[in-house]
């Protein structure tokens, strides 16, 4: 249904991705009637999108999917909706979230050893944790990745737990809102449809009725 003719080229779809070419407000609008679309209970929609969007902000970037979709499946809630609700850790809001889990972390007594601004570069950070993980250096995981990633896993924990009821919650409404104002178009719809047919009939039954 929001399937395009014509697929964008890789390059384009990335620049999307960062900067909507339709701009941000309807590209809101957008996502908020594709999920709202999507088949299953209100429950399972809201609380697949809401899975999705809870691990965004968790630190294991590049897992995000995955994640959400076992998330999802052990809640009995809609896999499609939770990698939807992924989109919610994207380019813009990343940088955000890195550092809230962060200082969560360090407030709830996780304080690691690196504060300053260059272990702070965490795009640095988790590119290089991909590149020591798959070469099994635990030591550099140890010595530098820890200290900034425990406490985001730490501040993370909480973070996500109020991230998937404020959006469980807020799509719950709006999924509900729209199916509510969709059936109302409908019967309203119809209503017209059968006033039309009426006014279409009412000559012919005034003749029939005049007639001896």
């Amino acid at each position: 249904m929001f399937r395009r003719r014509e697929e964008k080229p890789i390059h384009r779809r990335i620049v999307d991705f960062c900067w909507p070419a339709m701009g941000w407000r309807r590209t809101v609008s957008y996502w908020a009637h594709r999920v709202s679309r999507l088949p299953g209970s209100t429950y399972s929609i809201a609380a697949g999108f809401a899975c999705g969007a809870a691990v965004s902000f968790t630190p294991f970037v590049g897992l995000h999917f995955i994640l959400g979709a076992i998330w999802a499946w052990l809640m009995r809630a809609n896999i499609i909706a939770s990698a939807i609700g992924t989109a919610v850790g994207n380019p813009w809001t990343f940088p955000f979230i890195w550092v809230w889990v962060y200082n969560v972390g360090v407030r709830l007594g996780f304080s690691g050893s690196a504060h300053d601004e260059e272990a702070l570069d965490f795009a640095a950070l988790f590119g290089h944790m991909i590149e020591f993980a798959l070469k099994f250096d635990l030591a550099y995981l140890a010595k530098v990745a820890w200290p900034v990633f425990g406490p985001m896993l730490v501040g993370s924990i909480p973070t996500t737990i109020v991230t998937w009821i404020l959006f469980y919650y807020g799509i719950k409404y709006i999924v509900t809102a729209y199916r509510q104002s969709r059936i109302r178009r409908i019967i309203k719809k119809h209503q017209e449809s059968e006033r039309g047919y009426e006014q279409q009939l009412a000559p012919t039954l005034e003749k029939d009725n005049s007639d001896p």
